[in-house]
């Protein structure tokens, strides 16, 4: 059993890194009053962005310009998601209406624009990003063979952006403003905070780190656009509510998510995991989330002003 645990963990931190650094935008957005539903759209649009730009800088950067288009995805990704927050904050849309807007207009845009450039919807890359062990790291027992054998960069990168995402949310003014917009939104435009301003910035961060998530799947594990991210958008959003809008709940959330969907794909390769059927292993997460939500729904506190219009002159 420690073999197959070896040999799946490093593809299972690849898979759960995009789930990661996705809810993180999401839990943003959500603990500043803003649903984001439009995460999908908004890795999809990432997705493109990363592989556009890959696909034309790599002539003149080589292996670089896979690292300039996780920039590129991000700031590619805040701009769109300015059109949820327009709608959701400055027209007080309904949110959920807002991102499931944002979903359609992503995919059937970026299609648009790949059969534009390459003639089809899709953009193949000539290299992602490169696996390498850590050195040093690699030889301490039992956590060296897990987490240090054969990482991507990006593993690293949301790593140390999920850390300074959860110090940004708990040691600075900024979070305290954004988690008050998204608790007592009024109590904080009492304050004398802007709640406009506050609610666009969760939601452009959002975007972005959204972004970087669609990114990672083309330069990690996927290495094509084709105008989709296989739900994984709708699998962050339920990672986020799963992990309690936390961000070490949703650090769990994902890694959770990231092994079972791993362990189902391998399972057809590891002739021990073969005498469980494969449907259950690929319903497994999904099917232990729904008992979560609803043995822990009593339990479960949304910021409670989250998907709630703000309007200055109401009370």
């Amino acid at each position: 059993m420690w073999h197959i645990i070896v040999h799946i963990f490093p593809y299972a931190i690849a898979f759960a890194m995009p789930l990661l650094i996705t809810s993180l935008g999401g839990l943003f957005s959500e603990r500043s009053g803003v649903v984001n539903i439009g995460l999908e759209g908004l890795m999809v649009v990432g997705a493109f962005a990363s592989a556009a730009s890959t696909v034309a800088l790599y002539p003149s950067m080589g292996a670089g310009a896979v690292w300039v288009s996780l920039l590129v995805a991000m700031a590619i990704g805040a701009l769109f998601s300015l059109l949820h927050a327009f709608a959701s904050v400055s027209l007080n849309a309904n949110q959920v209406i807002s991102g499931t807007a944002i979903n359609m207009i992503a995919g059937a845009l970026t299609v648009f624009l790949a059969r534009t450039f390459t003639g089809s919807g899709n953009i193949q890359l000539t290299e992602g990003a490169p696996r390498f062990d850590v050195p040093m790291l690699i030889d301490v027992p039992v956590i060296g063979p897990l987490f240090f054998h054969q990482t991507y960069g990006t593993t690293w990168l949301i790593l140390l952006i999920l850390a300074l995402g959860t110090f940004v949310l708990y040691k600075t003014p900024f979070g305290l403003r954004l988690r008050a917009c998204g608790e007592h939104p009024h109590a904080a435009d009492a304050a004398g905070i802007n709640v406009f301003r506050i609610r666009y910035a969760a939601v452009m961060i959002s975007g972005a780190l959204a972004g970087l998530g669609g990114a990672t799947i083309l330069v990690t594990y996927s290495g094509e656009f084709n105008g989709s991210v296989a739900g994984m958008g709708f699998l962050a959003l339920a990672a986020l509510i799963f992990g309690q809008w936390k961000p070490l709940g949703i650090l769990g959330a994902t890694f959770f998510f990231g092994f079972a969907a791993t362990l189902a794909n391998a399972s057809q390769a590891e002739p021990s995991l073969q005498v469980i059927p494969e449907v259950i292993l690929k319903i497994f997460p999904y099917v232990v989330t729904l008992l979560a939500l609803v043995l822990f729904s009593k339990s479960t506190q949304a910021p409670r002003a989250s998907g709630e219009p703000f309007e200055k002159g109401k009370r």
